[in-house]
């Protein structure tokens, strides 16, 4: 077993829990949204391990948001419902929009995902009543557990921080498991995949399925923290960041993402002053990493990782031969 992303997850995990104590309050609201956007990232990687990439997946993130607006206003359910069923809700939305999508493959999917995505999306605005119309909803409770309140941003940080550690946790199973396997199958040769009894179009929905059920924990987390929600949180500008944050750190394994949020969070942060300059920026790094590094920048450590091995391994037969000779 490999020793390493266990006790890199401890490490992780410490330093998560110290964190909060340390840092400001504006540094903790940083540090929520980018466990909702962790949950976030990884829930799309398991649609691309399947080679399917959507434009709609931030709208499952919005259908959990608004499923929760909904269920905590209008049912006054508390916050340890509300987070399940607006991920069940995302889920049986996300059923609804794969299965015309599985008859599309490439960029057909990505182009068909996209207008089924915001015929979803035109819809909150389209009718205030339920959806608040353009003005999206107001009022949805932070809720509380135990007498805890999760107005404050440290206890609510810590309750994000557990549901993302089990989010990840069922991801990086689900990754290592028979069926990511399978996904892989697939996108490795579907052909091939096919003639080995596995059912392609079942699988895929499953990746779709699963993806758009941790989108719906991620947007119900950020609408209780928000207290509000609106059409343009999900709209095709935020997906593009989220296929950034995929395409600068890669797909190939399951930290890979991972590397590209925190990386990309750390530059978002340091741009804040360069607003205008900002979607340049961002447009420039998605290009860049499009043209020369396509693998991420877990490419770039999978080959310094190689030269670091070849050059050990080099040294190695130079001393046996050295022994030799002697």
């Amino acid at each position: 077993m490999n020793w390493k992303e266990p006790l890199l997850a401890v490490v992780l995990l410490v330093a998560a829990g110290v964190a909060p104590f340390t840092a400001s309050t504006y540094s903790v609201e940083v540090l929520i949204l980018f466990l909702i956007n962790l949950i976030l990232v990884s829930s799309y990687r398991i649609l691309t391990t399947t080679g399917d990439w959507s434009l709609s997946h931030v709208v499952m993130m919005g259908t959990g948001a608004y499923a929760t607006a909904l269920l905590s206003k209008w049912w006054d359910l508390p916050i340890f419902l509300t987070v399940p069923l607006a991920a069940v809700v995302a889920a049986v939305v996300g059923l609804i929009v794969v299965t015309p999508l599985l008859r599309t493959k490439g960029f057909g999917f990505f182009i068909a995902s996209f207008a089924l995505g915001e015929l979803i999306r035109l819809s909150w605005i389209k009718f205030r009543d339920p959806f608040g119309g353009a003005r999206g909803m107001i009022g949805i409770p932070s809720g509380e557990m135990w007498e805890i309140d999760f107005f404050e941003p440290i206890p609510y940080y810590f309750f994000v921080l557990v549901v993302a550690v089990a989010s990840l946790l069922f991801m990086y199973r689900l990754d290592h498991s028979r069926i990511g396997k399978t996904f892989k199958a697939i996108y490795t040769d579907e052909g091939l995949a096919e003639s080995l009894g596995i059912d392609v179009q079942r699988f895929r929905a499953m990746a779709f399925v699963t993806g758009a059920f941790f989108a719906g924990i991620a947007g119900s987390l950020l609408a209780h923290r928000l207290g509000a929600i609106d059409p343009k949180n999900f709209d095709v500008n935020t997906m593009v960041y989220l296929i950034i944050w995929i395409v600068v750190g890669g797909t190939s394994t399951f930290w890979g993402p991972l590397i590209g949020l925190t990386v990309m969070t750390i530059v978002f942060e340091w741009a804040r002053p360069l607003l205008e300059w900002r979607p340049l920026l961002f447009g420039g790094i998605l290009i860049f990493f499009l043209i020369f590094q396509p693998g991420g920048l877990e490419g770039v450590f999978a080959q310094v990782r190689d030269r670091l091995a070849a050059r050990r391994r080099g040294k190695a037969d130079r001393t046996s031969a050295g022994n030799q000779e002697s």
